[in-house]
This record gives C-alpha cells, sequence and structure tokens, in this order.
C-alpha cells in the first residue's frame, strides 16, 4: 500500500531467510548447492548491503517468499525467492528478479507488474509462465493509489474509490459474483480467469432474514488481500469482505465461500466503524476508530476459528501504527513498541531472539527491539521486516548494535 508513505528509517530483517528449507530438516537434493545459504534469523538484523539506504516503504505478504522496498528516493529492489524456476536472489536487486505476481505502483499512478502470470494475476491480457520484468498492466482508467495481491490475484484501487481486479476467481474472491468454475475436456475443472482490470460493481448486505440487498455509494479507501480473500474499508468507514470462507475468515459467522463484497456487520454503526485493515492468510484484522483491534479468522488452524469480529484483549489501549501478518504470525508496530506473536512452526519471523522461545499463542513485546522506533512493519510467508526510525543518535547508536546479516553467495 503505497500511498504515500511519511516514514524514513533503516531495514531490519528477522525469520526465515532460505525458502527451501521452511518445514524441513534440510533441503531437498535438487537445491543441495543451496544447503548453506541463508539461516533462520531468530532477531533482527540489519541488511548488510542495504546499511545507507533510507527506506520509505517495506512490501511482503502472507504467501509472499519475497520482498519488496521503496527507497526515500523512490528507488525500487526486490529479493527472495524467484519460484517457479527456482532460481534464488538473496541479495536485493534494484528493480530486477522475477517473483509471484506482483503488481507494483509509480508516481503517476501507473501499475507495472511482473512475476508469475499462469492465472492472469499480472492484468496484462495474458496468461504466460512468468513476466520477467516490470510490465505496464493493461488499465487505462484514473490514476491508481493503491493495490493488494493476493495469492493468484490482485486488486487495483483508483484515486476514485473504484475497485478492480484480476486473475484466479475460484473463491469468488475477485468479487464478480462467479468462481469462474467450469469443465474443460477430460472432466478436468479449470478456472475462467479475469486477464484485465475488471470493476468490481456490486456490493452487498445481507439481512437477519437472509435477504441480500445492494449497498449503494461505496467510496473504496483501502484494499487487503490475504491468500484467497479480501477486505475492504469505505469512506463511510464499512468493511467488506468476500472469497474463501474458510476458518471464518469473512467474519460473516458462517465459512461459506462470498462472490460478491459483503457488509460485515460490526463496524456498521455510528461511531463503531474501522479506520485501517490488514488480511492474513487465513483471518482478518481491522482497527476501529477509537483505536481497538479486532481478529477473526485463524492464525492457528488447528485451534477453534473466530467466526466473526472480536476485540484482540492483549492489545487494548495500545494506538497501532502498522500491523502484517505472514502465513500464521503477526506483527504490529504500536506506541513506542513492537508486537508480535504466532503458533508453532515459526523461523524468526517473530523475533524474539537466540535461546528465546520461537512461538506464542499471546501478544508479546519483542524486547530484541526495545528502544528502536518502529515506522512501519512488512510480513512475508515467515520472514518480517522493520522500518527502524534512525533520526537521533541515540537511535543510531541502538540499530548500530545489532547484527547485520550478510546474504552468502554461490
Amino acid at each position: 500500500k503505497l500511498e504515500g508513505s511519511k516514514s524514513r528509517g533503516q531495514l531490519l530483517i528477522f525469520g526465515a531467510t532460505n525458502w527451501d528449507l521452511i518445514g524441513r530438516k534440510e533441503v531437498p537434493k535438487q537445491q543441495a548447492a543451496y544447503r548453506n545459504l541463508g539461516q533462520n534469523l531468530w532477531g533482527p538484523h540489519r541488511y548488510g548491503s542495504l546499511g545507507g539506504l533510507r527506506v520509505r516503504s517495506v512490501v511482503s505478504g502472507p504467501c509472499a517468499a519475497h520482498s519488496l522496498l521503496i527507497t526515500a528516493e523512490g528507488k525500487l529492489w526486490s529479493w527472495g525467492e524467484q519460484d517457479p524456476s527456482r532460481e534464488h536472489t538473496w541479495e536485493p536487486n534494484s528493480e530486477s528478479g522475477i517473483h509471484p505476481g506482483n503488481p507494483h505502483w509509480d508516481k503517476s499512478g501507473s501499475v507495472f507488474a511482473f512475476g508469475e502470470n499462469k492465472l492472469g494475476q499480472l492484468g496484462l491480457g495474458n496468461q504466460t509462465d512468468a513476466v520477467p520484468s516490470p510490465t505496464q498492466i493493461l488499465y487505462n482508467g484514473q490514476p491508481i493509489s493503491k493495490l493488494g495481491c493476493g495469492a493468484e490475484f490482485s486488486m487495483v484501487m483508483d484515486c476514485k474509490g473504484n475497485l478492480y481486479s484480476f486473475g484466479c476467481p475460484e473463491y469468488g474472491q475477485l468479487g464478480h459474483n462467479s468462481d469462474g468454475k467450469f469443465i474443460a475436456r477430460a472432466q478436468r475443472i479449470e478456472y475462467d480467469c479475469e486477464l484485465l482490470p475488471r470493476r468490481v460493481a456490486l456490493f452487498v448486505e445481507r439481512t437477519k432474514d437472509g435477504q441480500v440487498l445492494p449497498v449503494p455509494n461505496v467510496v473504496v479507501r483501502d484494499v487487503a488481500c490475504g491468500a484467497n480473500h479480501t477486505l475492504v474499508l469505505d469512506s463511510q468507514k464499512r468493511v467488506f469482505s468476500w472469497g474463501f470462507g474458510g476458518y471464518g475468515r469473512l467474519g460473516h459467522a458462517e465459512q461459506k465461500d462470498e462472490m460478491v463484497p459483503r457488509l460485515v456487520k460490526l463496524f456498521d454503526f455510528p461511531g463503531r466503524g474501522a479506520a485501517q485493515i490488514y488480511a492474513g492468510y487465513t483471518c482478518s484484522f481491522a482497527v476501529s476508530e477509537t483505536g481497538g483491534l479486532f481478529f477473526w479468522g485463524a492464525t492457528n488452524t488447528s485451534r477453534e476459528s473466530t467466526m466473526y469480529p472480536k476485540a484482540v484483549q492483549d492489545l487494548c489501549g495500545w494506538k497501532i501504527r502498522s500491523l502484517a501478518c505472514g502465513k500464521s504470525s503477526v506483527i504490529v508496530a504500536a506506541d513506542e513498541s513492537t508486537i508480535s506473536w504466532g503458533p508453532s512452526p515459526t523461523f524468526g519471523e517473530l523475533g524474539y531472539g537466540d535461546h528465546k522461545p520461537k512461538s506464542s499463542t499471546a501478544a508479546q513485546e519483542v524486547k530484541t527491539l526495545d528502544g528502536i522506533y518502529t515506522e512501519q512493519v512488512a510480513m512475508g510467508y515467515s520472514h518480517s521486516l522493520v522500518i527502524a526510525r534512525d533520526e537521533s543518535e541515540a537511535e543510531q547508536e541502538k540499530l548500530r548494535k545489532l547484527p547485520e546479516y550478510n546474504p552468502r553467495t554461490l
């Protein structure tokens, strides 16, 4: 979400840095060359090769084994797992690399996309394995001000509050009232993917007696994508959700997939609206206009799911600046602290440090970041990125004391 981030600072990283090791004791045979690359970082590290860089924004996502950052001067850097070819770029590259479908945005409001495009998730009008360099999406509406990426679909929002979606419609996550399923030859189920940005035209609410009514005048202000679901915040502080309903991640007290954006009832009351939205892999968060954090869905899918928005008691009274989710972990920047939690297995993305508990089901302060002011947090599938403020001499000194991570090259 790139709308003129005002933060500036140094990049810190922790968590998994070798994606081939996630969930495995060792790297698979065909990846033997990468065996000694990229250990799990259990606490915050400065990123060696980016030492002098002032960072304005960091981006990753709950499905992403890659990262993007935007410098204070507006340069884009990228690094991470280059699936599907299984190539790796451990060193950040300025504006290069193939990464899982990732539209990106420039000052003029144009969007460029690169990475996997098997299901049309780059909005280029075709379905191809991979697009290796940034390519402008086929869109000629109003300038785009925000965007979101799911596992195999993308959303863009224009400056007038219209929302467009493209990619795979399998669970209704595109919001066009269809899951796009059709029976292809040999009885195979395939999906009619949207290859170009298509406007999301209908927003609905469901009444107590089950009637579905259109909601008029939805002006979209923010969008967030999970693996297979989408959240929207509108100008009236209402929240809509749609797509995959499993684990209650849509917040409608049922696990049904929703094919069009549906109003989340809890935030549709005067003084009870939402101010921020965030989507995890199988969960959702909203910060209310009074500052309370609400959660629904599941971070631990082996436990009970939360079927509708509930207040996160652990964070009651904290002023939340930034929140990000990985596959099942959560990180929050609030007041002077950084807070994280997530069930096992974790790979260091909680940042608790060496020889400390690796996971936590309750929200915990990240003590390794004591005295470091976090401007913004981002989280990938199993790694975390933090922009740490470095304005005062004391802040810089604190950061200098952190260990440095230097990816080993082959």
